[in-house]
């Protein structure tokens, strides 16, 4: 199918506006799921989704550590027994424990060293990941990066650091932000009412936290800005897609497969190199669709401005 059925009426209107993502995706999304399948097989997705997933294993180990240290300067109790909480609700059953074991094994009182020579060699090895997510993405986006590797790595050191702030603001929220209501809220009484509600919202609080984590990568990582900031139906998508995979890979995982039995010792490995794949996968997918609508903005540009010169001519 053409991607000229993704901007049919864009002829009439030609320049006038931007139109948003979500107007794209409304006019055409059975030609824009066939077109982004397409650009799963022409980029290679499922390959890179697997390469980026070797580099996030040898990435996360590094990347909890110096998270560790970061949530340990902070005087907010409870932070890192959030993060490991999230990581048990995610993670198969397996993969959860074993960087449970992982966080549990570092050394105490030592966070304050950390955040020197072993926290910058952290987060520089923690940086390999997100060096083959910005690759992934430029490959997804048909940008050829003209940055050199010293400037790519840097970025994806910057990245990785914003990641890691922007997960401990987010921690620091839902550790603190209920109490914090509940003592404004108790003078007038309503104490329980904020206990229940909040309740309810943690796990939407804690997704709209995830999805702004996504766009922002989506918005900075590649060498191309893209054309729209803010949510995009991709960043939606990876959202959802990487939260269905994780819940789907848990139950699997719980009712009917043994990978403890199977792959014996290395079976939390295999797990938690599955689920992140998975997450790459996740990713890089929701990148093609935001992808996808931006050539179906830019194509009419090139059509009306080839029309203009055979006009001319």
């Amino acid at each position: 199918m053409s991607a000229r059925a993704l901007r049919p009426s864009l002829r009439a209107n030609p320049a006038a506006h931007l139109p948003s993502p979500w107007e794209l995706l409304a006019r055409a999304p059975a030609a824009l799921v066939a077109r982004v399948w397409e650009e799963i097989q022409a980029d290679e997705v499922l390959d890179r989704a697997a390469a980026l997933s070797y580099y996030l294993l040898f990435a996360a180990f590094p990347a909890l550590l110096f998270l560790a240290a970061l949530l340990g300067l902070l005087p907010a109790p409870g932070l890192m027994e959030r993060l490991v909480g999230y990581l048990d609700r995610v993670l198969p059953p397996d993969a959860a424990s074993l960087l449970r074991r992982t966080l549990a094994e570092l050394p105490r009182g030592a966070t304050r060293s950390l955040l020197s020579v072993g926290a910058l060699t952290a987060l520089w090895s923690a940086s390999a990941g997100m060096t083959s997510l910005i690759a992934a993405l430029n490959v997804v986006r048909d940008v050829e990066d003209p940055r050199p590797w010293w400037l790519r790595r840097l970025l994806a050191v910057a990245l990785t650091l914003g990641v890691m702030l922007f997960l401990v603001t987010a921690l620091v929220l839902l550790v603190l932000g209920p109490p914090l209501a509940q003592a404004l809220a108790s003078p007038a009484g309503l104490g329980p009412v904020v206990t229940v509600a909040w309740r309810l919202l943690e796990w939407p609080v804690a997704a709209g936290l995830a999805l702004a984590g996504i766009a922002l990568t989506y918005g900075l990582a590649p060498a191309r800005r893209p054309a729209w900031r803010g949510i995009t139906p991709g960043a939606l998508f990876a959202l959802l897609a990487w939260l269905g995979a994780s819940a789907a890979l848990r139950a699997y995982v719980q009712h009917l497969a043994d990978y403890h039995a199977t792959y014996g010792s290395i079976g939390a490995v295999i797990l938690l190199l599955l689920w992140l794949y998975l997450s790459g996968l996740a990713l890089l997918v929701g990148a093609e669709i935001d992808a996808e609508l931006e050539r179906a903005v830019a194509a009419p540009a090139r059509d009306g401005t080839a029309e203009s010169g055979e006009r001319a001519a």
